[in-house]
């Protein structure tokens, strides 16, 4: 039998060259502050005494508190993965470079598979579980979170952080349904527009264009959920949570110019930012 190729569209070989490519310093000079690159936004009050105090140690005080936003975000979503344990096996889709999934080996002692359509991402990832010794539990691999040739029913927890506006619902929820054990549990934080706002927001289109991203609409979550046993238990609405990170980045040297779309779509009620539970039935 041939295995399916990993970019099997032009859509997702582009999505892929600009991943392959990305060296933006707001993703990896945070992950610099302690070794955990994370590919995702923060949430939480800010210390907006960074800002201030000296000027030649303001850069660092800035990367610290933008980081430790990330982190929080992060947490939260590791929290809501149920009670896993060491025995378990849990997948990252759209794994970025990594962060997540060494926090979750980190925090529970379970086998963590990552996976990425960009192959930078994943050796740059392998090289982070190296280094810290983690490699005989946590792996990343270079599949397509859509077809990853993984077996049926063999994770206890799938998540994805900010990854699924790069493809179909209705294909991400019926792979991830496939493999996650009755019972296991799913997790996603993600951007959505607002239904109710109606189409995508001139500043959503302002999003999607920066990222090559398609955001989809909030109901599209919950109606290919339920298409595909995955039952929400908990639904939080974090966009309040995220203006301040935001703000904040806004006003840093770390700024790459799509922060007022952000800030103009999340206050004008037309772009939400949700982390969804559920559990495969």
């Amino acid at each position: 039998m041939t295995a399916s190729p990993v970019l099997s569209t032009y859509y997702q070989h582009s999505v892929a060259d600009y991943w392959n490519t990305e060296k933006n310093p707001v993703n990896l000079r945070l992950g610099e502050v302690d070794g955990i690159y994370h590919h995702h936004y923060g949430i939480g009050e800010v210390d907006w005494s960074v800002l201030e105090g000296p000027e030649d140690t303001r850069e660092k005080r800035i990367i610290e508190e933008l980081h430790r936003l990330e982190h929080a975000q992060a947490d939260l979503l590791i929290g809501q993965l149920g009670a896993l344990r060491p025995e378990h096996r849990v997948m990252d889709a759209g794994c970025g470079r990594g962060g997540s999934s060494l926090l979750v080996n980190l925090r529970y002692g379970c086998q963590v598979d990552g996976v990425s359509i960009s192959e930078s991402q994943v050796a740059f990832a392998n090289e982070q579980a190296a280094k810290r010794g983690v490699s005989d539990k946590v792996r990343f691999h270079f599949r397509n979170m859509l077809d990853t040739g993984f077996e049926p029913g063999s994770f206890q927890a799938i998540w994805n952080n900010e990854s699924t506006m790069y493809v179909e619902l209705s294909l991400l929820f019926a792979a991830h349904a496939r493999l996650l054990a009755r019972g296991g549990r799913y997790v996603c934080i993600t951007g959505c527009y607002n239904d109710a706002y109606g189409l995508p927001s001139r500043a959503v289109s302002q999003i999607n264009a920066h990222y090559i991203c398609d955001i989809h609409p909030r109901s599209t979550y919950f109606k290919e959920m339920a298409a595909n046993r995955l039952v929400p238990i908990d639904v939080i609405d974090l966009t309040a949570a995220t203006i301040p990170y935001w703000e904040l980045r806004a006003k840093t040297h770390l700024a790459t110019g799509i922060e007022q779309a952000f800030l103009e779509a999340y206050k004008d009620g037309s772009f939400q930012y949700l982390l969804i539970a559920a559990d495969r039935i």
